[in-house]
């Protein structure tokens, strides 16, 4: 595979699911409403794809209730299940180019990356899941009394994920992974921007064998989310997203005392201090805010640098930033592809332009990349303060600002001024001053010496404003299940 990469681009993939997938039959919307769906790099239409309505969920979440009510899956013993989500990831893993293809081609990620981290890290997610499907499972507590008392971990019911378009694949895989080893059913609206992937994934899983209702497929708009949200038969709600979108849903889910979990935005400090192995810290803030676009939750957008240190630093930063290779997505020599879409693209001009004019040093990009597609410039600003709005605002692009420091206690109070806390790093040879650090800092995640490093048995979430509860792990399955406490009397 990887010799084949070297030499030539992927082809592009043929698109062989763009309609609804609800209880098990793939379907039309009501109305026979459609929405396009187009490739980013060169702005083409790719295809038409259903769009769901109100009606839609209602008749999804309907298959969700069967499903998990009664019949074949309700009765499935756990290690089934698991052995579902073990044929699921061998079915991926089989058809793992094609689906790498279908990211590049909706999502614009060069398809070097869906192939060599996205779409094996989904294979991981699914297979470390299927490994916890019979291992959930409650306690005995002594209690007062002659009683006998136990705890039961019970699936929490029919859940509505939302997913966003950086990761499409992927974030397919965090929320299909703990909910169905779970044993709840799903009802899932990806992202309008990037559909493909997950329509092709719930084919596989029909494939695989997942009895119909269990997993079901409506896209759409806000409006589809919303449904979902406000359908009074759905018991959770999981949404990746915006933090102002998760507010509506939080907002909108306490009309029925929902279950809700939210992974958000980030504004996350990547900080390096003058011990640092300096070459490594390069490509880590490289790697960390570069990636995707720039477009991560967790992007360390906030490059936190000693003054000691500081113009060796940049000067080695922008140097790397300068060679980074754009072009088409489908070649293996690119490392950075288009932004997702058009309003993305001009998001994140407008804050490139505000940086400009808030006085941050533009040392190299800041402009459109050719005259087709939503390529941006790799853009690295230095001597950025902490109130300008590149340095506050979560701008999901290809913008990394750089901001020196002097002491400890000054990085830390500045690397917690923020109403985010989804992610940080620190670069030092000194451990005790990393782990000092990774204590204080309010972050969900804290990465040392490294930067992006995911396993699936590792939670992931965020403190404050960037999130509530956790994805990955053992963590994640709480969120897919009710605690159920049960008393006995022994006379």
């Amino acid at each position: 595979m990887s010799a084949t990469l070297e030499t030539a681009p992927v082809a592009r993939p043929q698109i062989r699911r763009n309609q609804l997938l609800i209880n098990g039959e793939w379907c039309d919307s009501v109305r026979g409403e459609t929405f396009a769906t187009y490739h980013p790099a060169t702005e083409e239409k790719i295809t038409d794809v259903a769009q769901a309505n109100a009606e839609d969920v209602d008749r999804a979440v309907k298959a969700a209730r069967r499903a998990f009510e009664e019949g074949e899956w309700h009765d499935m013993d756990a290690r089934d299940r698991g052995a579902l989500l073990l044929k699921l990831a061998d079915l991926i893993e089989q058809n793992i180019v094609e689906l790498a293809a279908l990211e590049t081609l909706d999502n614009g990620k060069p398809i070097i990356d869906a192939l060599n981290a996205d779409l094996p890290l989904v294979i991981d997610c699914l297979r470390y899941y299927a490994g916890w499907a019979d291992k959930i499972k409650g306690d005995t507590i002594p209690v007062r009394g002659n009683y006998f008392c136990y705890t039961r971990r019970e699936p929490v019911g029919v859940v509505g994920q939302i997913i966003p378009w950086n990761f499409p694949a992927l974030m397919v895989a965090w929320k299909w992974g703990p909910a169905l080893a779970a044993g709840c059913t799903i009802v899932m609206k990806p992202a309008e921007q990037t559909p493909l992937s997950c329509l092709r994934m719930a084919e596989l899983a029909m494939e695989a064998g997942f009895p119909p209702g269990v997993i079901n497929v409506v896209c759409g708009f806000g409006e589809t989310g919303a449904a979902i949200v406000a359908h009074s038969d759905v018991d959770k709600v999981a949404f990746t997203g915006s933090t102002e979108v998760g507010q509506i849903i939080m907002r909108d889910a306490a009309q029925t005392l929902k279950r809700v979990t939210l992974e958000l935005g980030g504004k996350s400090p990547n900080v390096v201090f003058a011990d640092c192995d300096i070459e490594a810290a390069v490509q880590g803030a490289e790697f960390g805010l570069f990636f995707n676009q720039g477009q991560c939750c967790c992007a360390g957008s906030r490059v936190f640098v000693e003054e000691s240190i500081h113009s060796d630093f940049v000067e080695r930063l922008v140097d790397r930033a300068k060679n980074r290779q754009l072009g088409d997505p489908f070649s293996p020599a690119t490392a950075q592809g288009p932004q997702v879409d058009k309003d993305q693209f001009e998001k994140i001009m407008g804050y490139i332009e505000r940086g400009k004019s808030s006085g941050a040093d533009c040392r190299t990009g800041g402009g459109r990349w050719g005259d087709k597609g939503f390529f941006v410039e790799p853009t690295v600003f230095d001597n950025v303060t902490d109130d300008m709005d590149i340095a506050t605002d979560e701008i999901f692009g290809p913008v990394m600002s750089v901001l020196p420091f002097r002491e400890f206690d000054e990085v830390i109070e500045r690397s917690n001024k923020t109403f985010y806390g989804l992610a940080a790093a620190v670069w030092t040879r000194d451990i005790a001053k990393a782990h000092s650090l990774a204590a204080k800092v309010k972050a969900g995640t804290v990465w040392v010496n490294c930067y992006d490093v995911f396993d699936a048995a590792a939670p992931f979430g965020g403190f404050k404003m960037s999130g509530i509860g956790r994805e990955l792990g053992e963590a994640a399955l709480a969120n897919y299940t009710e605690l159920k406490t049960v008393t006995m009397s022994l006379d």
